[in-house]
């Protein structure tokens, strides 16, 4: 389906497998210059939905427009807020965890608390850009407060790996950098008990 928003159509993929009332709804997206065929987003959306759930995969409007960069946060943001609104209208009242890589974990957590989410998954989140820690981004994964953020990062990811006092749960994936080639199995299984516990399922 296509989302319209101030900054353009986003592009959102739902899959609930038939059901006519899922018992929640995870919204996952992409990375800077990626997409959402990443391969930890589909291994962590296989399984939720095999759990019960509805998944959505949004292409942001700037990827849609062809854009490698995101732009201005807060242009990012305002765009998500009108995703989601829109897809709790199509999904209807569920618990709603939502999630993403990279820069879209950033703009998960960003946005947690304006959208009412129960939970966050950050997948890869860039603490910082490589080589430079003090240019941290900290605040953006404790901005949430109450709303509980589980953090997977690969053991050599390059923009740097949370710390414990940084998120609720901080889950390293041994010999993976920002991008994982392997571990799909390990991040799924990881993934879905946050998400079922914060659907209100575990």
């Amino acid at each position: 389906m296509r989302i319209e928003t101030e900054a353009g159509p986003a592009e959102v993929e739902i899959d609930r497998r038939g059901r006519a009332k899922p018992k929640f709804l995870l919204v996952l997206t992409h990375g800077s210059g990626g997409g959402v065929d990443a391969k930890d987003i589909l291994a962590v959306r296989d399984s939720a939905i095999d759990h019960g759930g509805a998944v959505a995969l949004v292409t942001q409007p700037y990827r849609v427009a062809g854009r490698r960069a995101p732009g201005k946060a807060e242009v990012q943001d305002a765009a998500w807020l009108e995703i989601i609104a829109a897809l709790r209208k199509k999904v209807g009242k569920v618990p709603l965890i939502q999630g993403g890589r990279s820069n879209g974990a950033r703009v998960a957590c960003r946005t947690a608390r304006a959208v009412g989410a129960s939970g966050v998954l950050a997948l890869s989140f860039p603490l910082h850009p490589p080589g430079k820690p003090e240019k941290s981004r900290r605040d953006e994964l404790l901005a949430p407060g109450d709303i509980e953020v589980l953090v997977i990062n690969g053991a050599r990811d390059p923009f740097g790996i949370p710390d414990a006092a940084d998120a609720a749960e901080v889950h390293v994936v041994a010999g993976q950098a920002h991008s994982y080639r392997a571990g799909f199995d390990e991040i799924a299984a990881t993934a879905t008990p946050w998400v079922l516990r914060w659907a209100g399922l575990a």
